[in-house]
């Protein structure tokens, strides 16, 4: 299982493009999402393992859509910040409705809805199983291994997502995609065999708030860390995809990485885990339907291009009512 493990790092491109503001970055959502079918059961697993690729290869669709599909951002995050004390011990125990009721449908969206999203595609992704709809159960499955693995981002729980409050701007890149490209090889992320989660609401909120509680030290330890470079030794230029960047130094870095204490790894691995425990929860749910002979997706190449296209659209149309605003 290990060496497996180190192949698909290897296999991943250290060079894949990244957005500013994606989570866990377009290098390591991949790897999350594959690693996850190798804890299904044989049951599952031959399905799963014939489809890898669609998984790995269609991980970060959701960070393409966030910004130009209306109501696609607020699942990737919640900022538990901007709510009190309080009621943050009341927010895990309500469903959607009930939330609704108290919150409003508006208020919820502007402050992020990851934890609901994730109970929301579990039961879609039940009733795909239940269907034997190949595309439907592949299309969810990854969608939501991406939602999972959202949760679990200590930086997608907070509205200070960036460090731009506490001017510690590129913060969000430097946790989620420079530290696992330069260590995740390194990483131990055997997790064992996928287990039924008799309750998908509470470990929903049992991620965001376990990474939650590891924000202090994502954002303490680098203004600590910052007191002792100088902006020279902090930074460096790097050549990615043919083009000069600015990043985090390999000394920084470093530095950084040891002081979190395996903190990456340790959220990267909880992502691993709750993803393969609710694909088998939803496919335990749903009968536990063989799903083995269903064979691998036929992409239709045409039909992948036209929703690329309106996704570009709206992004053209969004980048435009800003421009005239």
């Amino acid at each position: 299982m290990k060496s497996r493990i180190a192949i698909f790092f290897l296999a991943i491109s250290l060079s894949a493009f990244q957005l500013s503001k994606s989570s866990w970055g377009f290098y390591t959502h991949p790897i999350i999402n594959r690693l996850a079918v190798y804890s299904l059961p044989p049951e599952m697993f031959g399905f799963f393992k014939t489809n890898i690729d669609y998984i790995t290869e269609n991980a970060v669709n959701p960070d393409q859509r966030r910004y130009a599909v209306i109501g696609e951002a607020e699942r990737h995050f919640i900022d538990l910040d901007d709510y009190q004390d309080s009621v943050i011990v009341t927010l895990p125990h309500l469903t959607w409705k009930s939330a609704v009721e108290r919150f409003t449908e508006d208020s919820l969206m502007a402050h992020g809805i990851v934890p609901w999203q994730i109970q929301r595609m579990k039961f879609q992704l039940t009733d795909a199983f239940a269907k034997k709809d190949v595309k439907l159960i592949l299309r969810i499955a990854t969608d939501l291994g991406h939602y999972i693995a959202d949760s679990n981002v200590p930086l997608h729980t907070t509205s200070n997502y960036n460090g731009q409050k506490t001017n510690q701007y590129g913060l969000h890149a430097f946790w989620e995609s420079r530290l696992p490209e330069l260590y995740s090889q390194n990483y131990d992320m055997f997790i064992g065999k996928a287990e039924y989660e008799p309750n998908v609401m509470k470990r929903s909120w049992k991620g965001v708030l376990d990474a939650h509680a590891a924000l202090d030290s994502v954002l303490v330890f680098e203004k600590k860390l910052t007191e002792k470079f100088s902006e020279d030794k902090k930074y460096t230029v790097e050549e990615r995809n043919n083009i000069t960047v600015k990043a985090y130094s390999r000394e920084f870095s470093a530095e950084y990485h040891k002081m979190l204490d395996n903190q990456v790894e340790r959220r990267m691995k909880a992502s691993v885990k709750m993803i393969a425990d609710i694909w088998y929860t939803a496919w335990v749910d749903a009968g536990q339907p063989e799903i083995n002979q269903l064979g691998k997706l036929q992409v239709d190449p045409n039909e992948e291009k036209e929703i690329m296209k309106a996704w570009l659209q709206r992004l053209l149309n969004v980048r435009k009512e800003a421009d005239d605003s």
